[in-house]
């Protein structure tokens, strides 16, 4: 009975590390004023009739702190880069030399900082629903288990454990979006 709690509580730990990547990522996507190529990778493009992240179809640099360049790998995919850019609608505009398409990120307004930070709380919020979900199905994998003839004392030393790792994680997200935020509004 012990092992089926330690291995629920292992693929808790899983589940919970994949919440954790899930915000980096998430966290990436959102300027901070900076260029960064994954502010655009995740855009998909026409690609002879199949969306195409970007990444896929052009190489991707930030030459300078104001500045992102995608050089495709086919002349031709300029056009659909320059329209799946638009379409995006981040409030970037892309400029097409005919060998390269450039954007210049403009500086962030005060405003646009502050929602900014809202999305970047949000998205802590939301990994933490996934942590707290997780947690639910293991204290339910565990009262169960004690229900079954599980000692109810060591039931009670693993749910603390859980909490214990919960609350570790939450720190994790806290710290996070904290460092996020101080980036965002950092001018």
């Amino acid at each position: 009975m012990s092992d089926e709690i330690n291995a629920s509580i292992s693929k808790g730990s899983q589940a919970m590390d994949a919440s954790i990547e899930h915000l980096q990522k998430e966290l990436s996507k959102i300027r901070a004023g900076k260029a960064s190529p994954q502010m655009i990778a995740g855009i998909k493009v026409d690609y002879y009739g199949t969306p195409t992240e970007i990444s896929q179809v052009a190489t991707i640099t930030a030459p300078d702190g104001r500045t992102l360049a995608m050089q495709p790998w086919e002349k031709n995919m300029l056009g659909p880069i320059e329209q799946a850019i638009f379409k995006a609608n981040l409030g970037l505009t892309p400029m097409n030399d005919g060998e390269t398409v450039r954007i210049i990120v403009p500086p962030l307004t005060e405003d646009r900082r502050k929602a900014l930070v809202k999305m970047s709380k949000a998205a802590g919020e939301d990994a933490k629903v996934g942590i707290r979900q997780v947690r639910q199905k293991l204290m339910d994998t565990i009262k169960k288990e004690v229900k079954d003839g599980f000692p109810e004392d060591m039931g009670k030393r693993k749910e603390d454990e859980v909490q214990k790792m919960v609350n570790s994680y939450n720190s994790k997200i806290e710290k996070m979006v904290e460092a996020k935020d101080k980036d965002i509004m950092t001018i």
